[in-house]
């Protein structure tokens, strides 16, 4: 069998947004979490799985093809998922129709090139903390998200865990979508 990568496309923050988001987890009083570590923060917008190396050429040539413009996100909202255990930083506002269209567009462009995604509908989060019992959802001080380019990521399991790492970067083109 080729060689196979667990990716996905995410939006990966600059080093001022990640700070923002360290001390919010730091401010967290939530001792039965599991946090996610500072470097792997991120805001997934479409999980692709496990993809072979020819699937993963095919792929980066269809995201090479979108063009994207800047917007922000953003995050103001503690809420817990109950089915996965995970505490997740969301936004209380609807996501906005930037990062909507940008979804739509890899989604389409994964499934042209003959993947499934998850149908389930979009919802804009950065998991902080996995394996806790309960939370009661809290809104906090506003994460504000500037993105400006898009990426593919890899999951690399390792003997300390699982780590993220960043294959390509695509940015965004001011005028570009609508």
């Amino acid at each position: 069998m080729a060689n196979v990568s667990r990716l996905f496309f995410a939006l990966w923050p600059d080093d001022t947004t990640r700070q923002k988001l360290v001390r919010l987890c730091q401010s967290i009083q939530a001792k039965e979490f599991k946090w996610v570590l500072p470097q792997n923060l991120h805001v997934t917008l479409v999980f692709l799985g496990n993809i072979d190396t020819s699937a993963e050429l095919l792929i980066k040539k269809s995201a090479a093809a979108i063009s994207a413009e800047p917007f922000v996100v953003t995050f103001d909202r503690l809420t817990y998922w109950k089915k996965p255990k995970v505490l997740c930083l969301a936004s209380r506002q609807p996501p906005p129709s930037k990062l909507m269209i940008l979804v739509e567009a890899l989604g389409l462009a994964v499934e042209n090139c003959g993947l499934q995604i998850d149908a389930r509908p979009y919802a804009p989060h950065i998991t902080l903390a996995r394996h806790g019992n309960a939370w009661v959802d809290q809104d906090c001080e506003p994460v504000v998200w500037q993105a400006n380019s898009f990426c593919l990521v890899e999951s690399c399991s390792k003997a300390g865990g699982v780590f993220y790492k960043v294959i390509e970067q695509w940015p965004f083109e001011a005028g570009s979508l609508a």
